[in-house]
C-alpha cells in the first residue's frame, strides 16, 4: 500500500510538470509504465493463487491494489495525447502483461488500450504494422509462460471488435487483426494444454497448428 500511494504520488508529479510539449520527458515516463506494470504484476498481489480465507482477508483490508493501479495506468496512458506514439510498440509488450491478469474489471477497462494504439499508429502512418507484429510476439511469449485463458480471448475479441466496428477506417483491417489474433491464441492455449499430453500425434498437431 505504501508503494502504491508513492508510485501515484509520482503519477501526480508527471502529469503537473512533464507532460506539456515544452517539459515532456520520455525516459520518466517509461519509467513509469514499467514501474506500474511491475507492482501489478508482482507475485505477492495475485490474489487467486492464495487460500480463499486469506485473498478474503486481503480483500477486507486492502481491496484489489491491482485493480487501483490498473486504472490508474490507464488513465496516465489516455493522458499522454499526442506523446502516446514515442510509446509504440515497446510498451505493447508491458500493456499485454497487465490486461492477462486474471481480474475481469481490470481486462475490461484496459483492452481497449490496444484499440487506441492501432488508433494512434495509423493516425501516424495509415497502417497498425509495429503493433501487430509486436503483440503476436509477445502474446506468443506470454502464453507459453503460462498466462492467459479462454475469458481474456472472448473478452480480446468482443472489446476490440466493437471498437473496430465503430472506426470509420479500422472496420475491415481491425476486425481481420482481432481475428488473426483470436485464432493465434486459441491454438497457442491449445498447444499450451496438450504439451503435457503422452499421445505424441496430438503433440505434433497441436505443433502444426500455431506454425
Amino acid at each position: 500500500r505504501v508503494f502504491l500511494r508513492a508510485i501515484n504520488q509520482y503519477a501526480d508529479m508527471l502529469n503537473k510538470k512533464f507532460l506539456d510539449q515544452a517539459n515532456f520527458e520520455l525516459q520518466l515516463w517509461n519509467n513509469y509504465f514499467h514501474l506500474a506494470v511491475a507492482f501489478l504484476t508482482q507475485e505477492s498481489l495475485q490474489l487467486e493463487n492464495f487460500s480463499s480465507a486469506k485473498r478474503a482477508k486481503i480483500l477486507n483490508k486492502y481491496g484489489d491494489m491491482r485493480r487501483q493501479i490498473g486504472f490508474e495506468i490507464r488513465d496516465m496512458w489516455y493522458n499522454l495525447g499526442q506523446h502516446k506514439i514515442k510509446f509504440i510498440p515497446e510498451m505493447v509488450g508491458p500493456i499485454l502483461e497487465m490486461t492477462l491478469i486474471p481480474e475481469t474489471e481490470l481486462r475490461k477497462a484496459t483492452i481497449p488500450i490496444f484499440f487506441d494504439m492501432m488508433q494512434c499508429e495509423f493516425h501516424f502512418t495509415r497502417s497498425f504494422q509495429m503493433f501487430e507484429n509486436e503483440i503476436i510476439t509477445k502474446l506468443d511469449h506470454e502464453v507459453e509462460g503460462g498466462r492467459g485463458d479462454e475469458q481474456y480471448k472472448v473478452l480480446f475479441d468482443k472489446i476490440l471488435l466493437e471498437h473496430c466496428r465503430k472506426h470509420k477506417y479500422l472496420a475491415k483491417s481491425g476486425e481481420t487483426f482481432v481475428k488473426l489474433v483470436v485464432r493465434l491464441m486459441e491454438r497457442l492455449l491449445d498447444y499450451r494444454t496438450i504439451m503435457h499430453d503422452e499421445n505424441k500425434e496430438n503433440r505434433m498437431s497441436c505443433t502444426v497448428n500455431v506454425l
